[in-house]
């Protein structure tokens, strides 16, 4: 399971290590897309395929189904970690995550989310106040 908060460095060429307490929950293969709220979603191989399957099973007559798929899909990136365990974030997923050279890499649970730090704190710090309400409507007893 993928947990904690993270802060690697992006380098020039778009390349970011991966925190080593994610490396064998991800493995060397992974999928890198188009989160929610402006961030990246980081997926073992695995997982991604997991989640592809739940999406195929909305109907291609839905609207909003057929949006989320286009949006998910293609922006996504099939990456294979280096020898120095990083992966490159492709041109096209760093602007659209606004992402610069200091990042924050999140864990939740079966896949990561990489922010820009600017973004991932503004984020923290408006959902701070209403973390605690949202046990109820989250976590069901």
């Amino acid at each position: 399971m993928l947990l904690g908060t993270h802060t690697p460095k992006l380098d020039d060429k778009g390349r970011v290590i991966l925190p080593s307490k994610f490396r064998d929950d991800l493995g060397s293969s992974v999928v890198v897309t188009r989160g929610q709220d402006r961030c990246l979603f980081l997926f073992s191989e695995k997982e991604f395929e997991r989640q592809y399957e739940k999406i195929r099973e909305a109907p291609l007559t839905n609207k909003n189904a057929r949006g989320f798929q286009r949006m998910f899909l293609a922006g996504a990136s099939a990456e294979k970690t280096d020898s120095q365990n990083r992966i490159t974030i492709p041109p096209h997923l760093r602007t659209y995550a606004s992402l610069e050279r200091e990042l924050i890499v999140t864990g939740v649970g079966d896949h990561a989310e990489i922010w820009n730090a600017d973004a991932w704190n503004a984020y923290a710090a408006g959902h701070e106040d209403v973390y605690s309400d949202m046990e109820e409507e989250v976590i069901r007893s």
